[in-house]
């Protein structure tokens, strides 16, 4: 993790604050967007190599932001790791549907987010079979 890029799509100041700090402490380069408005001037401006996104955001959803960068050529191939305090199966499998890579539900393990996020960059066999929910 060299110093890769994330964007952080989270409408609740804590929560980017503390994913920052995380990520940040890990080597990895962050930028942050409160909603999908200010993720696509971001997006506009810096190509991260993956995107934590929260679902439920103001205006737009993550969800709807998910679908329209998956059909974008330009950010398709993007890994998009669903960050929601929902938890139900059909919250994941809707993730799924819409694109997500991977889903994590809020609070967020610490260990297992940054696995995910690990597994989704670097391609390991977790990532390629579409490993996303609870391992146990």
């Amino acid at each position: 993790m060299s110093g890769e890029t994330i964007l952080i799509v989270d409408d609740h100041p804590q929560n980017l604050r503390l994913a920052r700090l995380l990520l940040e402490s890990e080597g990895y380069s962050v930028h942050t967007a409160v909603d999908a408005e200010s993720a696509l001037g971001e997006l506009s401006q810096h190509r991260p190599q993956l995107v934590l996104m929260d679902v439920q955001l103001p205006g737009m959803d993550g969800l709807m932001l998910t679908r329209l960068l998956k059909a974008d050529p330009r950010f398709a191939d993007v890994p998009i790791l669903a960050l929601t305090a929902n938890a139900m199966k059909d919250d994941e499998a809707r993730a799924r549907a819409a694109g997500c890579d991977g889903y994590v539900a809020k609070p967020m393990d610490v260990d297992r987010l940054l696995a995910t996020i690990s597994r989704l960059l670097h391609g390991s066999a977790g990532a390629a079979n579409g490993e996303m929910g609870d391992p146990t």
